[in-house]
């Protein structure tokens, strides 16, 4: 029994050595990819980089223990259960006001559960004493599609420099604008105020605000921004799942749009079907609407058609994906 589980346990691609055999064999899971160096980073900053996870072997896996070596940093998992050839990701997160000067991290992640093994990713970054940013971050949390938000970060530089930041580049969906508050003999301070553009996407946002300065030591400063976007709407389920029909059978499924506020809206129009796909729509206004779609499918093969719900909810739409495998 136990050689046919070795057997099983063989590396994608022809690898002759199985999971159980000694030596990190995890390692190889992160495909070379194995450290990441901030560089030298403000005092007070937060950090975050992505390690990414893919399953080469030919059964699942699963991440057993997680552990860091330095209470400055922290490890967020996608997933605990890593299926065979699938992809998920570390984040680890570094605290650059836990630390001053270079640091270097270990962060152990334990994959098993029958044959065990640990690969060792490494952080570092080189907290600089003579800049400062408070906070360390800019979060806008749990902010509504369209809505006004702004943050700033106080950046501070203690040196011999005729320090200065000379502009912020790199996060299409914000806003910045650039405020020195002071410039005296050592010491000069900037203000950088963040806004989340109106245009911006819902769904998560993480980018890195990169600001540029004049010190050829260490030209770019990296702000962590991050935001929940929520649209105005949402609509369950997203997806319209019917499996498997036959030629000119009807089905149909019940769609809830829903406003994220207590505001009334219409429904103006959906776009997307045809095809065999009716989709009823009430007329009026209400907080909370009912759709039937309706699908009677004219030919054979796969299915799937993406729906808009248009509404006057701040122009706001949303949609939902019809699929079924049609057969005769």
């Amino acid at each position: 029994m136990k050689n046919t589980v070795l057997a099983l346990l063989l590396i994608a691609g022809g690898a002759q050595a199985a999971l159980a055999q000694t030596g990190a064999w995890a390692d190889k899971l992160f495909k070379g990819h194995l450290s990441h160096d901030f560089g030298n980073v403000p005092r007070g900053s937060k950090l975050t980089h992505r390690f990414a996870m893919t399953n080469i072997y030919a059964v699942d896996l699963q991440i057993v223990e997680k552990r860091v070596s330095c209470g400055c940093a922290s490890v967020s998992l996608g997933t605990t259960l890593l299926k065979s050839k699938q992809t998920s990701y570390i984040d680890v997160f570094m605290d650059a006001r836990k630390f001053t000067g270079p640091k270097s991290i270990d962060i152990y992640i334990t994959v098993g559960p029958e044959f065990t093994s640990t690969a060792t990713l490494k952080i570092s970054a080189n907290s600089r004493a003579d800049v400062v940013f408070n906070p360390g971050q800019i979060d806008f949390g749990i902010t509504a599609k369209g809505a006004t938000a702004k943050q700033t970060v106080e950046v501070e530089y203690a040196g011999v420099l005729d320090w200065k930041i000379t502009e912020a580049v790199g996060a299409p969906n914000l806003s910045v604008t650039l405020a020195e508050m002071y410039r005296r003999t050592g010491q000069v301070g900037y203000k950088v105020t963040v806004a989340l553009k109106p245009d911006a996407p819902a769904g998560k946002l993480k980018q890195e605000l990169q600001l540029k300065t004049n010190d050829k030591a260490s030209p770019v400063l990296a702000v962590l921004v991050e935001a929940n976007i929520q649209s105005p709407l949402t609509v369950a389920p997203t997806v319209v799942a019917l499996e498997t029909m036959k030629v000119n059978e009807q089905k149909s499924q019940r769609v809830v749009v829903k406003g994220n506020t207590n505001k009334a809206f219409k429904i103006l129009g959906v776009d997307g079907a045809g095809d065999g796909i009716i989709v009823a729509a009430p007329t009026t206004a209400a907080t909370v609407h009912f759709l039937t779609i309706k699908c009677q499918p004219a030919k054979t093969g796969k299915l799937k058609k993406q729906l808009t719900i248009r509404t006057d909810l701040d122009n706001a739409t949303a949609t939902v994906t019809v699929e079924a495998d049609v057969t005769d």
